[in-house]
């Protein structure tokens, strides 16, 4: 599987594969389910490689870890996916 970290920079540097309409599927703690966001609304600090800035539709901004995405969506499918993590019994 492509480390997240590599397919982000291919989507934000690829000309040709970062025509699509790209959204990422977060893990929000809070809520406890998959927050999905247009890449468009996603920004990227060039100082820290570990995480992206979410803005949400209604304003709201999030600092997200890589390790919390849990999927990608590339025109509408499912190009990536992270298996949810394991829950306690």
């Amino acid at each position: 599987m492509t480390p997240i970290h590599a397919l982000l920079a291919r989507i934000h540097w690829d000309p040709e594969f970062g025509r699509g309409e790209f959204t990422i599927g977060y893990w929000d703690r809070v809520a406890h389910a998959v927050v999905r966001v247009p890449f468009a609304r996603i920004e990227f600090d060039p100082a820290d490689h570990a995480r992206f800035t979410a803005i949400e539709a209604e304003g709201s901004v999030h600092e997200v870890p890589l390790h919390r995405v849990r999927e990608v969506w590339r025109d509408g499918e499912l190009i990536w996916c992270r298996p949810a993590p394991a829950t306690d019994p």
